[in-house]
């Protein structure tokens, strides 16, 4: 069970009997959204073996047909997928390698786990990959190389292209992480300096079968985006990578060698990532695990049998987090104050991934931000809360999953001292939330289905 460690005083913060039932509803909803997404259970209900056959969704593979069968991936929930595929493969797997965020090590028996750095790569992570490819080198016409990804996947299977160093993948990660950019974007110009993401897995594993056993953080579930697509054609080109450095104005700070590659692949002189109709796509199948929809109505689920009015904003959660906070935070305001849409006592669930520009000097995350910007916005609104996490469990560079307020939050913050907007400001939220003790703390969940906000008002 992944837990919210530190609940019962989350809901003790709250300053009446009613702000601390909304508390405890919302993060009651909050944990089954996490649960819902635990990615071993959710494996082992996609993937079967019966005598020789195995199923994973649509399709099957009759492993006395099977050569050898080979693991390789990455990401947040790769340790747990590892663990499920194991359990259900057994001495069917050959060998395999699944790069893990540090600490996210498993006890698995015939696929290694190889601990790496997110969201920044390392060099762990660049060796890793290395020998992920050697396995998809090596894999011939009558193999099953399996791929588990799932969020965090981009960063940690760094393999960068021929003239590209660790280091310079390492500094333009770090300023497109603060830029405000979009995960597609900051995805799109990692395909292009990678020579494993963007299709190239796959191309190199040809003509072995591949499936793809995807844990998606992605709105929408695109396969080319899910850990940067690295068994899946890539719609983008170097152009687009481009673009979207002078966009955020990053293009004059890249090194010299990323420049020249993106330069040299617009001109054809460096060859662009695999596109759709190429034959090694045609051996691969695809299957989506689990995403943020299932984690979504887990919340919406339980807020319906503690007998709320329930809404589930079907448009993903997106943009920049103080502003999708506003939003959510004006749209309970109104809930409270009219009851429209929803008549109280109601709950609403929003997932998706915001954005943080990152112009300040202080320590937070996306969704923490978030729940600041509602803050600014909740004062006086009766017995409304808003909490916010990321599923991983880790919200920007801190160690909290994200954070919780309600009506009281700015009282409290000027008993204290603190100038919210201030803190806002300085993209300082974690500093904020640490002084109230409104920090949500889940440790590594092991899974990552970008984040949920959940909103209550009674």
């Amino acid at each position: 069970m992944i837990e919210i460690s530190n609940k019962s005083h989350l809901i003790e913060n709250g300053k009446t009997p009613l702000i601390q039932k909304a508390r405890m509803l919302a993060l009651n909803s909050l944990e089954r959204a996490l649960n819902a997404a635990e990615p071993r259970s959710l494996l082992q209900s996609k993937l079967t073996l019966k005598g020789s056959c195995l199923r994973a969704d649509n399709c099957s593979f009759d492993l006395t047909r099977i050569g050898q069968v080979y693991v390789v991936g990455g990401g947040k929930a790769g340790g747990a997928m590892a663990l499920a595929l194991e359990e259900i493969l057994g001495n069917c797997i050959s060998a395999g390698v699944v790069n893990v965020p540090y600490g996210a090590k498993r006890q698995t028996q015939v696929i290694e786990l190889n601990e790496a750095s997110h969201p920044v790569p390392d060099g762990a992570g660049e060796e890793g990959a290395r020998r992920m490819m050697a396995l998809a080198k090596i894999a011939e016409k009558d193999d099953l190389l399996i791929c588990v990804l799932s969020g965090g996947g981009s960063s940690l299977m760094p393999l960068p292209r021929e003239g590209i160093s660790i280091r310079d993948k390492q500094k333009l990660t770090d300023a497109l992480l603060k830029s405000g950019a979009a995960i597609g974007e900051i995805n799109v110009v990692r395909k292009h300096l990678s020579a494993l993401k963007g299709g190239w897995l796959a191309k190199k594993a040809y003509p072995a079968t591949v499936l793809n056993l995807l844990l998606s953080d992605v709105m929408g579930d695109s396969l080319d985006a899910i850990a940067s697509g690295p068994t899946v054609p890539d719609p983008s080109t170097f152009a687009d990578a481009r673009r979207i450095l002078e966009k955020y104005n990053l293009w004059s700070d890249a090194s010299d060698s990323i420049r020249k590659l993106l330069s040299d692949g617009e001109l054809g002189l460096a060859e662009e990532t695999p596109k759709p109709g190429e034959a090694a796509f045609k051996r691969v199948c695809n299957v989506i695990v689990g995403n943020n929809k299932i984690s979504s109505d887990a919340a919406v689920t339980f807020l319906k049998s503690a007998s709320l009015n329930t809404l589930l904003f079907q448009d993903a959660l997106t943009g920049e987090a103080r502003e999708g906070g506003k939003r959510l935070a004006l749209f309970a305001c109104r809930i409270a104050a009219s009851g429209r849409p929803l008549s109280k006592p109601a709950g609403v669930v929003a997932g998706g991934e915001t954005t943080v520009t990152v112009t300040g000097k202080g320590k937070g995350g996306r969704n923490q931000e978030l729940a600041l910007a509602a803050a600014l916005q909740f004062e006086n609104s009766g017995a409304c809360v808003l909490a916010s996490i990321g599923t991983d469990g880790v919200d920007g560079s801190t160690d909290a999953a994200g954070a919780i307020v309600d009506g009281f939050t700015l009282a409290r913050a000027r008993e204290l001292g603190l100038d919210p907007g201030r803190y806002l400001t300085d993209n300082n939220s974690y500093d904020f939330f640490s002084q109230l003790g409104d920090l949500i703390v889940t440790g590594a969940t092991g899974t990552n289905v970008n984040d949920i906000s959940v909103i209550v008002i009674l």
